[in-house]
């Protein structure tokens, strides 16, 4: 090459990444500008309101600033029980959403809740998200799914005596975190006690439910702490989550902005929801325990086998409702066991 065309050269490449940089800048200037009601039921003081504004503001950095977001805290837009519709019919467009406060209607991604299944907030969200994107097409075809996570393991957590074998379920009111909790507590003799979250400390105040299930640092955020007094240390439980959006607005983004929605919903971004939100959660165990006149127990070895014993038949249940849509349960539990495998996530 000529030293004439080296100079050349030289002149033509940063004019060539300036007019890229312009055309790419003239395309999102062309981009109609959207604003995204992001819709939780916790309180701001929740990670998940980090979560959220992170995630909206990842979205926003990626198409460019044409997809700007707010926050809706603390059942602002609508009641807990109700985001999934809210997301369907636009009232919100991202929602975040529990699918085991409406039992049947989600039963596929209710695997995810059966006990003793999954260890950490992390890796059992990533292996929740693998797992479930291939099944969410069928079970939540009404909205654009986002992406899934659960919460910290935890447990019982009672106002009235300790809960240490399954036996001690029989007579109680509980207050169940979902669907598949609220099957155990009727299979154990207990009666279920319907709250979402944010009202569980009042019927724990009023009598109305003796227990609960709550993951530890979401406890003592909601003040359930004040009203308990007994808490059973052991991975019992996960609670499974999903982010999903209103497909009209989804459709009304021109390609760019899809794509950094899409870039947004995906197994990496699960992992960003579920693990700062564990340790949130992880950490409200050793606030709990420094509290006076609270009695934090684990379970012995055969005290474990018995609840995994008396949960059993969770699992025949869960998977009868998942035959009804079509799928294969065998087929769907090993493909999530696998999952949480990959993960480092499988509750041992």
């Amino acid at each position: 090459m000529l030293e004439g065309d080296t100079m050349s050269m030289r002149k033509t490449l940063p004019l060539l990444a300036l007019l890229v940089a312009a055309s790419v800048s003239s395309a999102m200037a062309q981009d109609k500008t959207f604003e995204l009601k992001l819709s939780h039921w916790v309180p701001a003081s929740h990670p998940l309101q980090k979560a959220l504004e992170d995630w909206g503001a990842a979205v926003e950095k990626a198409s460019g600033g044409t997809i700007k977001y707010k926050v809706f805290p603390a059942q602002q837009l609508g009641k807990a029980f109700d985001h999934y519709d809210m997301a369907r019919d636009g009232i919100a467009d991202i929602a975040y959403v529990n699918p085991g406060y409406q039992p049947g209607r989600f039963p596929i991604i209710g695997a995810g809740e059966l006990p003793f299944l999954m260890s950490d907030a992390k890796g059992g969200s990533m292996a929740l998200d693998d797992w479930y994107r291939k099944y969410a097409e069928k079970e939540m075809k009404d909205v654009k799914f986002c992406l899934a996570f659960i919460h910290a393991p935890s447990s019982f957590h009672s106002r009235t005596k300790k809960i240490v074998v399954p036996d001690d379920i029989r007579g109680m009111k509980i207050r169940p975190a979902d669907a598949t909790i609220a099957n155990f507590v009727t299979q154990l003799g207990g009666t279920n006690v319907q709250s979402s979250a944010p009202e569980v400390r009042d019927i724990i105040e009023r009598g109305v439910a003796d227990a609960v299930t709550f993951p530890w640092g979401s406890l003592v955020l909601f003040g359930i702490d004040k009203v308990t007094k007994y808490h059973m240390d052991a991975p019992l439980y996960v609670t499974t989550f999903v982010f999903v959006m209103n497909k009209d607005k989804y459709n009304q983004m021109s390609e760019r902005q899809k794509k950094a929605i899409d870039d947004n919903c995906n197994t990496e971004a699960a992992g960003r929801v579920g693990e700062p939100w564990g340790r949130f959660e992880d950490a409200g165990l050793d606030k709990v325990k420094a509290e006076s006149g609270q009695q934090v127990y684990e379970l012995t070895l055969e005290q474990t086998a018995l609840w995994k014993k008396a949960s059993e038949p969770l699992v025949k249940t869960w998977a009868d409702g998942v035959r009804k849509t079509g799928t294969d349960p065998d087929a769907a539990m090993s493909e999530l066991r696998a999952a949480l495998v990959k993960y480092n996530a499988l509750t041992q």
